[in-house]
C-alpha cells in the first residue's frame, strides 16, 4: 500500500480526493434517511404513515436471564435521543456472554473540565450460558459516553478511554496496547480484524513517538506536519491490528466511517442523477468497481463479512433500502425498510454468516421539516438477517431503546442472539445460516479448457 501512495500525483488533487472517500460516509451518519420535501409534502407523509404496530419477537427465547441482581438498571427517559452508550452486549464465545453497562451515580469531573474529563464507572460481568452464573466481574473508570468496547474473534475485547486502547480478556483485566496524542474517538475493525480505523481528537504538531505516521501518508491525503492553528483537531488512521503498524493517517475535520474489508475500502462516488458507483480501492493498490445503486441520499456502506457490503439506499419518501452485493459484483438481495423506522445500526456475526440490523419506530416519516423528537419514539426493533439470503430469521421487540445500540449480540456461529429486553436478557437459538456464496473462480488460462 505504502509504494502505491508514494507513486500518486499532485497531492492537492489526490488529497482533496482521497479526503472526499474518507468523509462521504459522513453525510449519512445520524440522519440516515432524512430528506428535505416541501412542507406540505412533508405533512401529506406524516399523514400517510401509520403508527407501527409494537412487534413482538417472531420466536421465544430459548432461555433468560435477569439482568437486576446483576446490578443493571434501564437508563432513565431522559438520555433518549442523546445517542449515549449505556451497555454493551458481546459473545466472548459460544458459551459465555460479556455483558457492561454504566453504574448510576455521581458524575466525577476534573477542575478543567474538559472534554473527556467526566468519569462514569462501567460495571463488567462475563456470564455463563445458560445458567446466568457470573465468571468474573468488575467495574471500569471510563471518561465520556461513546461506545468503549470491540469484540475480538479470539475471546478478547477492545476498550477505549481517552487517549488509550485497550485490551482485556476473560478476567476482564485491561492492559495498553495503544496510546494516541489525543482523545481517541472511535474504532472500528474489518471482517477479518485485520485492520482497525481510529479517529482522534489530536493538537498540532503532534508529539513524536505515539503512533506516528507513515511518511506514504501525505501524499496521499493530507500533510501530518505543523499547521497554521495550535486547535486540536481531528485525525483518522488506519491500522495493522496485530502490530499498531500505521498504514495510512489523514487529518480531517470530522470523525469518518471507513467501510473496509481485508482487502480495501468502498468509495461510493455519484453519477447522473441518483446513481451512485461502488467502488473497492485495494490497500495493495488498483481498484475495482463492484456495482452500482440508486439512493436520494449518500448511501452508507457495512462489510458484514469478508466478501459482502450491505449499501443502505435512501428512497424518495425517506424510507430506506438495503442491497447486499459480493465483491465479484453479485446482487445477492434487497430490503426495503419503513420511513418510519430510523437511526439504524448494523451488528454482524463474527463468521458473517448473520447481521442484526436495530432501528428505532417512530410515529411518523422523519424530514427537514418534521424532526426527530423523543417523544416520538415508540420502540426499538431488531431484525437478525441472514447475510445470504436477506431472509428474516428472528424479530425481535426491545425495550426500553438503547439508541446507541450494545443491547443485541451474535454468538460466534451465528446461531445464538442474546438481546437486553425489559428486565432480562433473552437468548434466542437459531438454525445454521445459509452459506454465502463461494468466490468467483478466476478465468482459466489459455489454452487451458478442452483438455
Amino acid at each position: 500500500m505504502e509504494n502505491r501512495l508514494q507513486a500518486s500525483g499532485g497531492r492537492g488533487a489526490r488529497a482533496a480526493a482521497t479526503a472526499g472517500v474518507l468523509l462521504f460516509a459522513l453525510a449519512h451518519g445520524s440522519g440516515q434517511g432524512l430528506n428535505t420535501f416541501g412542507a406540505d409534502q412533508g405533512r401529506s407523509l406524516r399523514e400517510k404513515t401509520p403508527n407501527p404496530v409494537q412487534e413482538k419477537a417472531s420466536m421465544a427465547p430459548a432461555f433468560t436471564i435477569a439482568v437486576e441482581p446483576l446490578g443493571y438498571s434501564a437508563p432513565g427517559a431522559i438520555y433518549l435521543g442523546q445517542r449515549f452508550t449505556m451497555a454493551s452486549l458481546d459473545f466472548l464465545d459460544e458459551d459465555r456472554l460479556l455483558f457492561t453497562f454504566r453504574v448510576p451515580g455521581l458524575i466525577h469531573r476534573q477542575a478543567s473540565d474538559s472534554w473527556g474529563d467526566e468519569e462514569r464507572k462501567i460495571r463488567a460481568v462475563l456470564l455463563s450460558l445458560p445458567s446466568g452464573a457470573v465468571e468474573a466481574e468488575t467495574v471500569w473508570s471510563l471518561h465520556d459516553r461513546a461506545r468503549y468496547l470491540w469484540m475480538l474473534k479470539d475471546g478478547h475485547f477492545l476498550v477505549r478511554d481517552k487517549e488509550n486502547l485497550l485490551e482485556g480478556g476473560p478476567s476482564l483485566e485491561l492492559k495498553q496496547l495503544l496510546r494516541f496524542p489525543g482523545p481517541l474517538l472511535s474504532v472500528s475493525l474489518d471482517p477479518t480484524q485485520r485492520y482497525m480505523v481510529t479517529n482522534s481528537h489530536e493538537p498540532v504538531p503532534p508529539k513524536a513517538g505515539e503512533v506516528p505516521s507513515p511518511t506514504s501518508a501525505s501524499a496521499t491525503i493530507t500533510t501530518d506536519g505543523p499547521q497554521s492553528s495550535g486547535q486540536p483537531e481531528t485525525v483518522v488512521r488506519i491500522l495493522k491490528r496485530d502490530t499498531g503498524q500505521v498504514m495510512l493517517v489523514s487529518r480531517v475535520r470530522a470523525a469518518v466511517q471507513l467501510p473496509m474489508n481485508g482487502d480495501g475500502y468502498i468509495e461510493g462516488l455519484r453519477g447522473s442523477g441518483t446513481r451512485w458507483m461502488l467502488n473497492l480501492h485495494y490497500f495493495t493498490g488498483g481498484s475495482r468497481v463492484l456495482g452500482y445503486v440508486d439512493s436520494e441520499c449518500s448511501p452508507s456502506y457495512d462489510f458484514v463479512a469478508q466478501r459482502v457490503v450491505v449499501v443502505t439506499t435512501c428512497l424518495a419518501n425517506g424510507a430506506d433500502r438495503l442491497v447486499a452485493l459480493d465483491t465479484d459484483g453479485h446482487r445477492l438481495w434487497e430490503m426495503q425498510s419503513p420511513a418510519a423506522s430510523v437511526w439504524p445500526m448494523i451488528v454482524n456475526a463474527p463468521d458473517g454468516s448473520r447481521l442484526a440490523r436495530e432501528t428505532l419506530n417512530v410515529n411518523h416519516a422523519v424530514n427537514a421539516y418534521e424532526p426527530l423528537d423523543p417523544a416520538d419514539i415508540k420502540g426499538q426493533v431488531v431484525k437478525v438477517l441472514d447475510a445470504a439470503t436477506g431472509k428474516a430469521a428472528l424479530t425481535a421487540l426491545v425495550t426500553p431503546a438503547l439508541d446507541a445500540g450494545g443491547n443485541v449480540a451474535i454468538s460466534p456461529s451465528g446461531k445464538r442472539i442474546a438481546v437486553i429486553n425489559g428486565g432480562n436478557i433473552e437468548v434466542f437459538e437459531l438454525p445454521a445460516a445459509p452459506p454465502l456464496p463461494p468466490p468467483a473462480a478466476p478465468p482459466a488460462a489459455p489454452g487451458a479448457a478442452n483438455h
